[in-house]
């Protein structure tokens, strides 16, 4: 597998750093401590981490922008600064690359006089997004995946 290369902003490092730093000191001396280890040792001197390394640090970042704590300790300004961090790994990316392509496809609605919307509950934390518009009626599923186009009907 490749290497994957993130430049990492002072900001961006600091706040990475921390949310490393914290899942360190709670978790005891084990594998799953040198690899947090050798992740810190990277972002901090600016190394590329690996491709094992970069899963870890996603879902290191994931649970702290889930949870709520990388907004309550550092403010938005630590929230929207992991957020850009985090679109810039392979998850992010993807997600970013997901509602992209859905945009693309709500443009055959573009100019369209919108005619009905509804959103429903299909679990937890997915929901099914219908529009209709022009006689066109699209479905879009959000869920914790993203956003992944349904059906288009013309």
């Amino acid at each position: 597998m490749s290497q994957v290369t993130l430049t990492l902003g002072a900001d961006e490092r600091d706040v990475a750093l921390a949310e490393v730093d914290a899942v360190r000191a709670a978790v005891p001396p084990s594998d799953y401590s040198a690899r947090l280890d050798a992740i810190h040792n990277a972002l901090e001197a600016g190394t590329p981490l690996g491709d094992d390394a970069t899963i870890e640090l996603e879902r290191l970042i994931t649970l702290a922008l889930q949870s709520g704590r990388v907004r309550a300790l550092y403010g938005p300004g630590g929230e929207q600064t992991l957020l850009r961090l985090y679109r810039r790994l392979p998850s992010g990316r993807e997600l970013s690359e997901s509602a992209a392509g859905v945009t693309e496809a709500l443009g055959v609605l573009r100019g369209a006089t919108l005619e009905s919307v509804s959103i429903s509950a299909v679990g937890p934390g997915a929901y099914t997004l219908t529009l209709a518009a022009g006689g066109a009626s699209l479905t879009v599923h959000l869920g914790r995946h993203g956003a992944r186009l349904g059906t288009v009907e013309a």
